[in-house]
């Protein structure tokens, strides 16, 4: 994502006067270096505290990580190394790494990691570094030079091609506020699409045809860094798509209500021209969604049928076992933003699932499975399997079981630094199936575990300008009608209406 100007407002709108700039890179090695420039105002000292660079740091440190495109990620990294959080180590060394890894991957914090394998300090230091950039941002209102517009459209629903024909057709006949004409891009599918009919988009400008480009997943996952801002037509399911999409570095998603519920969908299609207009003129209020980071981890074969038939999985994550690396071998990652599920599948028989937390036995699953879900995911399958609603501000892990086959199995709800790991005994009957916010359904067979731990990408998704908060509790009164009832009498109106049914007594 190609970002050249970041500008935190000040209260009167004064002339900036200091510049620091910040080096960008990319997510990976295909990925082009970009410059981010902090601006802040001289004049206003109180304002120090709320900047997003240290002070006496103008620029990134050096160290051993890969230079990344993403802007939070940009502004995260100045404080990595600087030791102001006080790590959450309960049961847990600080230098322990929190998952099976060889030892040499664990001696720094470095790009190409996932978040199971940093130490507990790491992960501790990270979370809290999120979190701090999280509240900064709700008070900073951010000017992007954005030139390079993504778009998703809602998948499968043919009305919405025309809206996104609609808002192609005004960003390619729009200019930003620097002049420069915007580079709009759509889904590969809306090529030969007759709706959309990219064709007459573009024969009435003719540099509009080089301006009009499609993207592929492929493109998502290798170049993130190319769009500057990303639009989706949807509703919250459009939204979770964009997350999946963007596994690593997301840019800021401003999505509008197009669909059924609306709990991420903030604005209203009938004004997007007034809204992008806006958005890209008095800049955007950033809201960080937390992610998780799920992690599959597959039982190696042992080379006699003694060895294996022996094997305890609680042996091998928390006991005598657990230095063992090649126990398990990692097989795929993923970053998600509602939930992931382990159930039983299509098995006939409950599942039973083993579930850690850091190094501890937390307890073992037996029912139909169990959902580990984020504080927005909390409206979604957690609701329906009885978990608590959980606004999207707390740094919390939600886990649910799903039809647990005892009375007194309850929702729990467990700091964001808490590692959980969800696995399959050796001797369970059959096996598990994990799904990552519904996508890439898996099979966890015996001796299989899941890793779940807080991203270290979060979501962020663009706030209306006129209000900052999330309205997150208008949202689920509108949506779930969540304690939506007649309202109880007064005893002045319980008097009143006694004495009107005497009445009409006494007339009859």
């Amino acid at each position: 994502m190609s970002h050249d100007a970041l500008h935190p407002e000040t209260a009167n709108g004064e002339p900036i006067e200091r510049h620091d700039e910040v080096d960008l890179g990319s997510s990976d090695s295909e990925g082009m270096q970009e410059r981010l420039e902090v601006i802040f105002d001289k004049k206003d000292a109180q304002r120090r505290r709320a900047s997003l660079v240290p002070e006496g740091r103008p620029s990134r440190p050096s160290n051993k990580r890969q230079k990344t495109g993403c802007i939070l990620h940009a502004m995260l990294e100045g404080r990595v190394k600087e030791g102001q959080f006080t790590p959450n180590q309960a049961g847990m060394s600080a230098s322990q790494p929190t998952d099976k890894s060889p030892p040499e991957l664990v001696e720094d914090v470095d790009e190409s990691k996932e978040s199971r394998l940093l130490t507990k300090k790491q992960l501790s230091d990270m979370a809290a570094h999120v979190r701090n950039l999280s509240k900064k941002l709700s008070h900073v209102r951010l000017k992007l030079n954005v030139r390079n517009v993504f778009i998703l459209t809602k998948a499968h629903d043919q009305t919405l091609i025309g809206k996104t024909r609609e808002m192609a057709n005004w960003l390619l006949h729009s200019k930003n506020p620097e002049g420069h004409p915007y580079i709009v891009w759509v889904e590969e599918t809306m090529r030969n699409s007759t709706c959309f009919n990219a064709d007459s988009l573009t024969s009435q400008d003719p540099t509009a045809k080089d301006r009009l480009r499609y993207w592929t997943n492929e493109l998502c996952r290798k170049r993130p860094h190319t769009f500057d801002i990303a639009v989706c037509l949807g509703g919250d399911g459009t939204v979770l798509y964009a997350s999946w999409l963007f596994q690593r570095v997301p840019p800021p998603v401003m999505s509008f209500a197009l669909g059924s519920l609306g709990f991420l969908t903030k604005f209203d299609f009938d004004h997007h021209a007034d809204i992008l207009t806006r958005a890209v003129s008095e800049g955007v209020t950033v809201s960080l969604r937390l992610r998780f980071e799920g992690t599959i981890m597959r039982s190696q074969r042992r080379e006699s049928e003694e060895q294996q038939n022996s094997r305890d999985l609680v042996e091998e994550l928390i006991g005598d076992l657990a230095g063992d690396a090649t126990s398990h071998r990692p097989d795929g990652v993923h970053n998600i933003m509602n939930d992931i599920v382990l159930d039983r599948g299509p098995n006939p028989t409950m599942s039973g699932i083993e579930m850690f937390g850091d190094d501890e036995h937390f307890t073992t699953v037996q029912g139909d499975g169990v959902c580990v879900a984020t504080p927005t995911g909390s409206t979604a399958y957690n609701l329906a399997a009885g978990g608590s609603l959980c606004h999207p501000e707390n740094p919390v892990m939600l886990v649910t079981a799903i039809a647990p086959h005892t009375l007194s199995f309850r929702p729990i709800i467990l700091p964001d630094t808490t590692v959980l790991r969800l696995g399959v005994p050796y001797d369970a009957r059959a096996s598990c199936w994990a799904s990552f916010d519904g996508k890439e359904r898996s099979e966890l067979k015996p001796g299989d575990y899941v890793t779940i731990s807080t991203s270290r990408f979060p979501f962020p998704t663009v706030l209306p300008l006129e209000r900052k908060g999330e309205d997150w509790v208008d949202s689920i009164s509108r949506t779930l009608n969540w304690n939506n009832r007649q309202r109880q009498k007064a005893f002045d109106d319980l008097k009143k209406t006694a004495s009107e049914v005497q009445h009409k007594a006494d007339v009859v």
